[in-house]
């Protein structure tokens, strides 16, 4: 109990209220010194707190204002070791609450804190570090003392990243690169630190580059055409071309992403800073391992790499290719595509047929590893003259078609050998390449390798029936097929083709018959040997004038001779050729002479 005070004058106490009792130049001094112990704050504002307590919930904090405040223990987990004493930074958030108490938060001085320190390493090209927590769509998010930044994946290195996962929770040192105030959006850099200090060791390998050196490089990146390589701050390409000595579809078939290997420097562009890389090149060309007893007619066994439309590639061993031309592929003559024999990536046998190791060249033949068909002792047996064989339409011409009877025996089938009794222009009209025909031997030459075939000849000559049927004088239904100045050409019964004179297209009213008509026709003419039928339809109704007019015609014109025979012929030729004027034959010259003499003879007597 408190002890009482005997002499106390309770007559000095003003009960007017607390403090009367003091004078107006003590209370001043009393103010005087109560306000200097305090500090004067503003609301949000960063300010520097002295922690005077802890509770279960709540860190107690003294900032020298008239009140302590208090900011919640989650906001210090990052200090396990937090005690009295201790100084931090904290936000004043509010001056006073409903409640009479100060307001401060840790976070978000450290927010504030975060923020002036991002900008300033912007303005001053400083480098902050910060902690990345989590991975996210092309790249990663960083902790930057409580301000998240964005680090694209192609700022983390100066090599692509393919795996961001192993890069959460890992520190590391950034540069600002942009600021985004509106939406509180950082993008920060760790590719310009590598590249800064990766420049002086670029430098010191472009001084020090000369060709033919090797180095050690790591792969990079892949594309179809060649990879990338590091080689400490400087790229190079190796070409895929000099990868290996043998031909190599895609560089990952031989190497990989990130692997490490020795390469040599082919060439350098110093004004365009490009470096050509090697790898082949360490190793001996293939050429100068092939054995020494190789050589022309040596059979070999490889793999097709490419097939081109002259010919294909084999690899005998990576790095020795040699070309098979296609007219090596069979022994035919007529030359096809490659593809037709041989597909990439089939392995084959063929023979060699010449080799240069100095220009590192070969060439190879596969027909030669089989016996050609026209030095077969039995060939001449075979396709004697006479004999049937069934072929493949491989070619046409406009004057036939070529029938492959066996791989490398080929005949021509002429034009004319294909039908007899249709006037065929063109093989097509008949047959297509892929097709199947039989034919006959004709001729055969082994010497100069050719086979004259035929087709018609597999049956018998109707013309020789025909004769009997179409005799001079005897009358046919006929359809006129083509027409023109010099005449008509006539389709008759059996498939055969007669030739008509524009005159004897007359009919009996006077007007010409025209192309698709029907009519009766004369025949007037007929030539097994030259499978010519002329005919006319006038004469149907007028024979005695049109027999007249041929007995005249065939007493000037005798067709005793080749000249002779030609004249007048009913050939479709005769279609294209021009009327020429009828010549003088020897005959009218004599009787003219004879009547001349004989004039002379007369004036004489008369004398």
């Amino acid at each position: 109990m408190a002890e009482l005070v005997d002499n106390f004058d309770w007559d000095n106490v003003d009960a007017s209220g607390f403090g009367g009792n003091y004078s107006a130049e003590q209370r001043a001094e009393m103010e005087e010194m109560y306000t200097g112990t305090l500090t004067t704050v503003q609301e949000e504002e960063v300010v520097t707190g002295t922690v005077v307590g802890l509770t279960d919930r709540d860190v107690i904090l003294n900032i020298g204002f008239k009140s302590d405040g208090l900011v919640p223990l989650s906001e210090f987990r990052d200090l396990p070791d937090l005690k009295a004493g201790d100084t931090v930074e904290v936000f004043i958030e509010e001056q006073e609450n409903a409640n009479g108490q100060l307001i401060l938060s840790r976070k978000k001085a450290k927010i504030k804190q975060a923020w002036k320190a991002i900008y300033d390493a912007l303005e001053n090209d400083s480098v902050l570090e910060g902690v990345v927590k989590r991975r996210t769509k092309g790249g990663l998010i960083m902790d930057l003392d409580g301000v998240e930044a964005f680090l694209p994946g192609s700022q983390i290195d100066v090599k692509p990243i393919r795996d961001f996962d192993i890069y959460v929770g890992r520190r590391m040192e950034v540069k600002v690169v942009k600021i985004n105030a509106a939406f509180d959006n950082v993008v920060v850099s760790h590719k310009v630190l590598i590249e800064k200090d990766l420049e002086k060791q670029r430098e010191a390998i472009l001084n020090n580059l000369e060709k033919g050196q090797i180095l050690e490089g790591v792969i990079k990146n892949m594309t179809n055409f060649g990879v990338f390589i590091d080689l400490g701050g400087v790229d190079g390409l190796l070409h895929i071309t000099d990868i290996s000595w043998g031909r190599i579809a895609h560089p990952s078939e031989v190497l990989q992403l990130d692997q490490k290997l020795n390469i040599v420097v082919l060439d350098f562009d110093e004004a365009k800073k490009r470096i050509s890389l090697g790898l082949k090149q360490l190793t001996p060309h293939p050429w100068d391992s092939l054995p020494e007893d190789m050589g022309v007619g040596t059979k070999v066994k490889g793999r097709i790499v490419n097939v081109a439309d002259y010919g294909a590639f084999m690899e005998i061993i990576p790095g020795v290719e040699g070309l098979i031309h296609v007219s090596e592929m069979s022994w035919s003559q007529h030359l096809r595509n490659p593809q037709d024999f041989i597909k990439q990536g089939d392995v084959v046998e063929a023979q060699i047929l010449t080799l240069d190791r100095e220009d590192r060249k070969m060439s190879l033949g596969i027909k030669q590893l089989s016996e050609d068909p026209w030095t077969r002792g039995d060939f001449s047996e075979k396709y004697a003259i006479g004999t049937n064989h069934n072929g493949l339409v491989r070619n046409l011409t406009n004057f036939g078609l070529f029938v492959e009877l066996e791989e490398g025996v080929d005949g021509l089938v002429h034009v004319s050998d294909l039908s007899w009794t249709k006037k065929i222009k063109h093989p097509s009209e008949m047959v297509k390449v892929g097709d199947r025909l039989d034919v006959v031997v004709l001729e055969l030459d082994v010497t100069n390798r050719r086979l004259a075939l035929g087709h018609k000849q597999l049956e018998e000559n109707p013309w020789d029936t025909f004769q009997t049927v179409f005799t001079p004088g005897s009358i046919h239904k006929a359809t006129i097929t083509d027409k023109n100045d010099r005449g008509a050409v006539l389709e008759l019964p059996y498939g055969i083709e007669g030739f008509a004179y524009p005159k004897s297209l007359q009919k009996e009213d006077g007007s010409q018959a025209e192309n698709g008509e029907t009519l009766d026709f004369r025949v007037i003419e007929f030539s097994k040997d030259d499978r010519r039928v002329v005919l006319s339809h006038n004469a149907v109704y007028n024979q005695q004038a049109e027999e007249e007019g041929r007995a005249a015609k065939f007493a000037k014109k005798k067709p005793t001779s080749g000249a002779a025979a030609a004249q007048g012929e009913g050939k479709l030729s005769d279609l294209k050729k021009t009327p020429t004027a009828e010549k003088s034959t020897l005959g009218d010259l004599d009787a003219l002479s004879a009547l001349r003499d004989k004039m002379l003879g007369n004036e004489q007597g008369g004398e």
